[in-house]
């Protein structure tokens, strides 16, 4: 009763060899049905498949295997691997390994058994993720790895999809050939989530506007969500009217009829350059994973039903009626790859295994992206692009006019940026930082996106998929928190789940923090940064004025282009127009724009002031300009360093410059709770082996409010005074 994977492994035996194979749900024109061989090969794979899940279990409770969420009931899928060329990117979700098999297939010097088990294993030598997650993904197989998230990676695929066409016309070297698809499976249950409906209405809004987006969203619908059913004939009524998106229905349990319309999806999205949505009902066998006992939340009579209308059992009845294959010959096939399965298994028990900090971290400490950067562009070509703007570079501006001409430089350096955001073509950016680019470069690389964070995060990462630099702008800081998974859960994690092989480099511009004059409120003034910070492997930065600004950008396009890197840039709002520092007039916060060659390292600070100071302050920032002006008014000698980069501190740049400091001053304008004070504070105890005295001036726990308290409860001038006359 509760072991239902030997249940479901005898029946297959028995019921072939007893000839009582269920009937198939969907009628066939039998004369269009594929070469007997090619219905072998597929029925291969999805023994395989099966044999993959019942040894997961079988090594699972040996302690050998770490990972029980199958395949079982979606063998159907195994068509996908066949119909796809090995050049269309696939998207998959965890139930795809017939597909994977079927897929390597197209590739003769694969080793897909292998390479699965190890995977199962945790093995370090797991050619796609080296052990650190079960997961299907293969470089050579153009299939980049997901983990077990729900539809987050739909919109990295419909991004994906838009990179072909788009790299066609800019002339950018494509990973894919011109009339390639994009593959993206998921489940019925899936189909739900907020993230799989932005890439649904983002790639009807591109059919709609004639934009080519040429993928094949396969629902995989197995009528259940872990334990939840999918209500009958939802997937049906919400697709199949959807307009600027095809519908096509399959069984996915008959592999003729899934030939078929898997054809035809493929062959309308190519040819047509649009998406389809094929709809492949199945069911699900062996329940949600191992540790899911069915019969909590199914009947009996219910488990057993679905049991008999295994796909295996439905593609011998096909090869059975063909005379393809003979009982005797479906049920040897079907135990010598157990046998074939179980000796690779020996063999991959033995393989060695992930043991150490280091080995885990590697992907993220050590980025093997190692390509050159275009050579810096002669000043001909800068001058047509900046065209009127040219004779102004010598001219002191304001930080976003500064990083406008930078966006441009980047963009005239590298073919392959590409800007796009809500706002940000015609009307030049909320806060016009990326005005005339639209002018200067073109629609193609320059555009607008539809209201939806989650939609332009993915479309970035797809098209880095695909050779592009993306620089996406999130609006407002608090946006993101919309569409933040795909920051944590997609961009950031690529590289350390596919042990460095894929990477999804972009340089994503947020305008955000405080202290906003006339235009406030939490969503236009969210001060905190706390959701970067504990990503591994990202690039924080934020500068506190125009010239740095335009060498941290600069430095975070390279570390994307050079070294695959996934960058989240912040530009202080309230910084964006400001030209004074201490009075009106003084200009001395605005700066001549940097010739081309000039940027940052990794971890370089700035520093004002005396390093013989008995106090100093660490910030960043909007904290480094009103830092500036308390030090001025305080009159006795302080020194300030500008922090810049909030991910990728280098303490031995820090410690040296704070060596005579009797006092640290630290001044952050985010939320106390969660800040980059709370990192800084322990960074300090635990590398100095004398203490100096510490205060924080930070951020109140408070959102902030509209109209005169906006900045009441953030650091100012007056309240970093004050903490400097404590320490003094």
């Amino acid at each position: 009763m509760y072991n239902r994977a030997e249940i479901v492994d005898q029946n297959f035996i028995k019921f072939v060899g007893e000839g009582n194979l269920p009937s198939p749900r969907t009628s066939i024109n039998w004369n269009s049905y594929p070469k007997p061989s090619d219905l072998i090969d597929l029925f291969e794979s999805q023994i395989i498949s099966r044999h993959l899940d019942l040894l997961a279990r079988e090594l699972k409770s040996q302690g050998k295997s770490y990972y029980t969420i199958g395949s079982s009931g979606h063998e159907g899928n195994a068509v996908f691997g066949k119909t796809f060329r090995l050049t269309d990117m696939a998207f998959l979700h965890y139930r795809s390994g017939a597909l994977m098999i079927q897929r390597s297939k197209q590739l003769p010097t694969s080793t897909p058994i292998y390479d699965n088990l190890l995977s199962l294993c945790a093995s370090s030598e797991d050619p796609i993720s080296g052990g650190r997650h079960k997961v299907f993904g293969s470089l050579p197989l153009l299939v980049p790895p997901q983990t077990s998230t729900i539809a987050s990676h739909l919109p990295k695929a419909v991004g994906a999809a838009l990179s072909i066409g788009r790299a066609q016309d800019l002339k950018i070297p494509s990973v894919m050939p011109y009339d390639s698809v994009i593959l993206c499976n998921f489940g019925d249950a899936s189909s739900n989530h907020a993230s799989a409906q932005s890439a649904f209405n983002t790639a009807q809004l591109c059919a709609f506007q004639h934009v080519p987006m040429p993928i094949v969203f396969i629902c995989e619908d197995n009528k259940i969500g872990i334990s939840v059913p999918t209500s009958e004939r939802w997937i049906e009524s919400n697709f199949s009217q959807r307009p600027n998106l095809l519908y096509l229905k399959a069984d996915g349990l008959n592999l003729l009829d899934l030939i078929g319309k898997a054809e035809k999806a493929v062959h309308f999205a190519r040819s047509r350059r649009k998406p389809v949505f094929l709809h492949m009902e199945t069911i699900r066998l062996l329940g949600h994973a191992g540790s899911d006992v069915e019969s909590n939340y199914k009947s009996f009579e219910e488990i057993e039903r679905l049991e008999f209308q295994d796909p295996l059992l439905h593609s011998a009845k096909i090869l059975l009626e063909n005379n393809i294959l003979s009982k005797e010959e479906i049920v040897t096939l079907y135990e010598s790859i157990r046998v074939r399965m179980k000796s690779v298994s020996i063999e991959v028990c033995q393989r060695p295994v992930l043991n150490t900090t280091e080995e885990v971290k590697k992907p993220i400490s050590e980025y093997n992206f190692k390509k050159a950067s275009p050579p810096l562009p002669s000043e001909d070509l800068r001058e047509i692009h900046f065209n009127k703007e040219y004779k102004k570079l010598t001219t002191p501006q304001h930080m976003a006019k500064l990083i406008n001409w930078a966006l441009t430089d980047l963009m005239i350096r590298f073919p392959n940026v590409v800007v796009f955001g809500e706002d940000v073509a015609q009307k030049g950016g909320v806060y016009h930082v990326t005005d005339d680019l639209y002018k200067r470069f073109g629609v193609k690389r320059v555009f607008n996106s539809p209201l939806d964070e989650t939609s332009i995060l993915g479309t970035a990462i797809g098209m880095a998929h695909n050779n592009f630099l993306p620089i996406p702008e999130i609006q407002f800081l608090a946006y993101v928190h919309n569409a933040e998974d795909q920051i944590r859960g997609e961009a950031s994690t690529l590289n350390f789940f596919s042990n460095g092989n894929f990477a999804n480099p972009m340089v994503i511009r947020i305008p955000g923090l405080g202290y906003q004059k006339g235009f406030g409120g939490h969503f236009h003034n969210d001060n905190s940064l706390t959701l970067f910070r504990d990503i591994p492997g990202i690039i924080l930065a934020v500068p506190s004025n125009g010239l740095d600004a335009v060498k941290m950008l600069r430095t975070c396009t390279r570390e994307a282009f050079e070294n695959g890197r996934v960058c989240v840039f912040i530009e202080p709002i309230a910084l964006y127009m400001t030209k004074d520092l201490h009075q009106e007039g003084d200009k001395e916060w605005s700066f001549e724009y940097p010739s081309p060659d000039q940027e940052f390292s990794l971890g370089d600070v700035g520093v004002y002031g005396d390093a013989n100071s008995e106090i100093t302050i660490l910030t960043y920032g909007n904290g480094v300009y009103y830092s500036l002006q308390a030090v001025k008014e305080f009159k006795k000698p302080v020194q300030t360093i500008d922090l810049r980069w909030l991910t990728s501190m280098d303490w031995s740049q820090i410690l040296p410059k704070i060596e005579s400091s009797k006092s640290i001053l630290i001044v952050d304008e985010c939320r106390k709770s969660g800040s980059v004070s709370e990192g800084l504070v322990t960074g300090l105890v635990e590398r100095l082996e004398k203490l100096p005295k510490i205060k924080v001036v930070a951020g109140e726990d408070c959102f902030i409010p509209l109209g005169p308290a906006a900045a009441s409860g953030m650091p100012s001038k007056d309240s970093i005074l004050n903490a400097l006359k404590e320490l003094q």
